[in-house]
């Protein structure tokens, strides 16, 4: 993507637009691995104080890390399974987001505190789930090595790429290529899905989380637009 294309993308801020340049950088990937690689990859640079991000998705009972942006993500999800709790986990069962800002502090998951602390520089995460025809089928799990990184706000941009992960978790397991992925994106269910999430995690009505959702949209699509090319460069390392 030149310099000109970007600048052009840059002016427009709604929705769409923004899983659209979504799409352009994640679909440039050939397979489902390398997808969910982009994934995870875009949420490090996309969500503000994301360092390590990973997808778990549902496999015949066990839940799986089917991508991670490093061995540091792959690690804490490695925990959780082992302590059999966490907001990655609870995130698969619950509609709301789940958010642990700091591990040092008293928390939900005790367990999967002490082995994070203890083996990983990471003391924040965030679990978001994603649906498939109304299927719990994963989640997409957010990292972060600084106490308090994470917030309402970072949830909400955080909400758009689970969205996002959602319909293309969903497209893939249904048989779809990742190059079919590529020609075109079904931005209105995305759009569906980033409303009800923040219908559900603000309590608000469908017109008020609109509203937050073109905010929120409108202060990504500068990044997301002129980090198009790093998300590209660092997805190829993370699978090499």
């Amino acid at each position: 993507m030149d310099d000109d294309k970007i600048s052009t993308e840059v002016a427009s801020t709604d929705p769409a637009t923004v899983f659209a340049a979504l799409a352009d950088i994640v679909y440039r990937g050939t397979s489902a691995d390398e997808v969910y690689s982009a994934i995870c990859v875009a949420a490090t640079l996309l969500v503000p104080g994301c360092d390590h991000a990973s997808l778990m998705l549902v496999d015949r009972g066990r839940n799986v890390t089917v991508a991670a942006s490093d061995r540091i993500a792959r690690t804490v999800d490695d925990i959780e399974r082992a302590t059999g709790e966490g907001p990655c986990l609870d995130a698969i069962d619950n509609e709301a987001a789940q958010i642990e800002t700091d591990f040092l502090t008293p928390t939900a998951w005790p367990a999967l505190a002490k082995g994070v602390l203890a083996r990983t520089p990471v003391r924040g995460a965030m679990g978001f789930r994603l649906l498939l025809d109304h299927q719990k089928v994963g989640a997409l799990n957010l990292f972060s090595d600084t106490a308090g990184a994470f917030t309402s706000e970072t949830a909400d941009r955080a909400i758009i790429l689970t969205a996002f992960a959602s319909v293309t978790v969903s497209s893939i397991l249904h048989g779809e290529e990742a190059q079919t992925l590529r020609m075109g994106l079904r931005s209105n269910r995305e759009i569906g899905k980033a409303v009800g999430l923040l219908m559900v995690s603000h309590e608000v009505t469908d017109d008020q989380a609109f509203d937050m959702l073109r905010k929120t949209s409108q202060d990504m699509n500068v990044k997301i637009a002129a980090l198009a090319q790093s998300v590209v460069k660092a997805h190829k390392q993370s699978i090499n």
